[in-house]
């Protein structure tokens, strides 16, 4: 039996919403994002595992930090020190955006030390453990360098060198599938966009359209037992009840708040026969996001709303977002110190949004000179939203009028807007 640990995603260098820790000199939230990972490791040390997969996007950016890199190398040689092997494959975010220069992991590719295995091109690893031998095709994040395209005379067209990027990469990892040994276990670990997966927070933005998409039949080979896949925040099977499972560990800690509602963690999988992976999702201590969302009336002053809104909520060391929305009637202001008050045990105050409700203004009548009196009236009931049946009876009366008036009728209708131009006719018809 193979059981080992599936993470994505750490993103190292993640440092919104916080502040500098003043006992470590360390961003808050790089150290959230640390704590998050350091769990993540303590757990594969407890559980003995026989492996540990992280796949893609160590890092926020493709130039780490010293102390960045001293953070994720502290919890990696945890790992090494209980005799535990790392995979990491390369994601989009450690590849540097010109060619030549090195990724953010190559570092651990060139250590004297057996245990760590970096996976920046398409790969069969065959990793010694200690309940036998595990057959992993790697798959790093796929580009024009991964496959060596530059080679091959492709489109000039971005949309149509994805497809054949895809296209290329799917061949790749069918040639690798065909090397593999059916009696032992096989893993197909990747950071790569599947059809099915679904995009949270900042990737909606980040790289939707971009990507290399791959249908989940194009991962689930024959002989794969599982199929570990980063790239996407969010934990998810995007073949739901089916073998074998594909699944997106997703990242261990909240980027921002388009993730609030995501559980953060990471897979505990076991394998104790061919085709018969369990997943166990495990997980993470993360910092708590509050989202406060308001519409004020004008019966309490609008301070105190927010006040006693804020106070509705756990916000005890959570990064927190306001929202308020303030209507035509209310116009005293939201006194913002006070409202800083109220957040003084948060950790963060993301930000305080007002949203002013604008009165609504009338639809004007398109009229025209080439309509007559009666025309033109008409059509400006109908934008003051009258009813069909009160519009005939205004135009009856009014009719009635006109017959028994000697003034012409154009006249006759000017000198009754006149009269009540002071007090708008249409609150009289409403009337």
């Amino acid at each position: 039996m193979i059981t080992f640990v599936h993470t994505a995603d750490l993103h190292y260098g993640v440092e919104n919403y916080g502040r500098v820790d003043p006992q470590t000199g360390i961003h808050t939230r790089l150290l959230d994002f640390h704590n998050a990972f350091s769990f993540v490791v303590t757990k594969a040390i407890e559980h003995n595992v026989d492996f540990f997969l992280m796949c893609g996007d160590a890092y926020k950016t493709a130039h780490p930090t010293p102390t960045q890199q001293r953070l994720l190398l502290e919890n990696l040689l945890r790992l090494y020190q209980a005799k535990i092997p790392v995979i990491l494959i390369v994601g989009n975010h450690d590849i540097p955006g010109s060619f030549g220069k090195s990724h953010t992991l190559d570092l651990f590719d060139k250590l004297p030390v057996e245990g760590f295995h970096v996976v920046s091109k398409p790969t069969l690893l065959i990793v010694s453990t200690k309940n036998g031998p595990v057959q992993i095709i790697g798959i790093p994040w796929p580009t024009r360098n991964t496959l060596s395209l530059n080679q091959a005379p492709l489109s000039t067209r971005s949309g149509q060198i994805t497809q054949e990027i895809s296209r290329l990469l799917s061949t790749e990892m069918q040639k690798l599938a065909a090397q593999l040994n059916p009696h032992n276990p096989a893993i197909l670990a990747g950071h790569l966009t599947a059809s099915t997966g679904t995009f949270s927070g900042s990737e909606k933005c980040a790289t939707t359209g971009q990507d290399p998409i791959f249908l989940p039949s194009q991962l689930a080979l024959p002989g794969i037992d599982y199929i570990a896949l980063g790239h996407l925040h969010r934990y998810q099977q995007v073949n739901p009840a089916q073998t074998p499972p594909i699944v997106y560990s997703g990242s261990v800690e909240r980027i921002d708040f388009g993730e609030i509602k995501d559980t953060k963690g990471f897979c505990l999988v076991t394998i104790p026969n061919k085709s018969m992976a369990r997943v166990t999702f495990v997980p993470t201590p993360v910092r708590p996001f509050v989202e406060i969302r308001l519409t004020l009336n004008a019966t309490t002053q609008p301070t105190q709303q927010l006040v006693q809104e804020i106070a509705r909520h756990n916000i005890h060391k959570a990064i927190v977002k306001i929202t308020y929305i303030i209507p035509p009637d209310v116009t005293q202001p939201v006194d913002l110190k006070a409202i800083h008050a109220a957040c003084s045990h948060a950790h963060h105050i993301a930000c305080i949004i007002p949203i002013v409700q604008n009165t609504p203004r009338p639809i004007r009548a398109r009229l025209s000179t080439q309509m007559s009196t009666q025309e033109s009236l008409v059509t400006f009931l109908q934008t003051q939203e009258v009813s069909e049946g009160k519009i005939k009876r205004i135009q009856q009366k009014l009719q009635r009028i006109i017959d028994s008036s000697e003034l012409p009728q154009d006249t006759l209708i000017e000198q009754v807007l006149a009269h009540h131009r002071q007090e708008p006719l249409i609150d009289q018809i409403r009337d």
